[in-house]
């Protein structure tokens, strides 16, 4: 068994691509908002909302447990694409490494949403990290039903 890996899915929405990128990008603050049932909070530990690098620290549920993710935003304009890498919380407690990424792509009225975690486990028999895919799934969901109240 492989320690490093990749995971990824798609999902088409109809939010367009600008808004559910610059949800991430400049008002994260409102992503508790748009999916409480998973995302309780989160809050900015250096930088900004809006800034490159800039470090936040996510409260949620997945699968029934809360925990806590720390994280460094990288944020690429050109392909709409923002990744937390891990820096400290309960991911981390099974990966070496754990990068999560929301790109939103154009298509039609709508967006095609790429989803990717590229992770390095601590240990061979750590699990892949499945339910963190299924909750980006159900975070851009509820996103994208946010995103057509607004």
């Amino acid at each position: 068994m492989a320690l490093k890996g990749k995971m990824e899915t798609e999902i088409e929405i109809k939010a367009a691509a600008d808004k559910y990128y610059s949800m991430f990008k400049t008002t994260a603050h409102e992503v508790p908002t748009a999916t409480p049932d998973i995302i309780q909070g989160v809050e900015v530990h250096e930088g900004d909302w809006k800034t490159h690098g800039s470090i936040k620290v996510w409260n949620y549920t997945v699968e029934g447990n809360a925990e806590v993710f720390k994280e460094k935003i990288e944020l690429d304009d050109a392909n709409m694409a923002v990744t937390l890498v891990g820096i400290e919380g309960d991911p981390m407690k099974y990966y070496k490494t754990f990068k999560g990424t929301y790109q939103a792509i154009p298509k039609g009225n709508g967006s095609l949403v790429k989803l990717t975690i590229v992770y390095e486990k601590l240990r061979e028999d750590m699990p892949p990290p499945i339910k963190y895919l299924n909750m980006m799934v159900s975070i851009t969901k509820d996103m994208d039903a946010h995103l057509a109240k607004a």
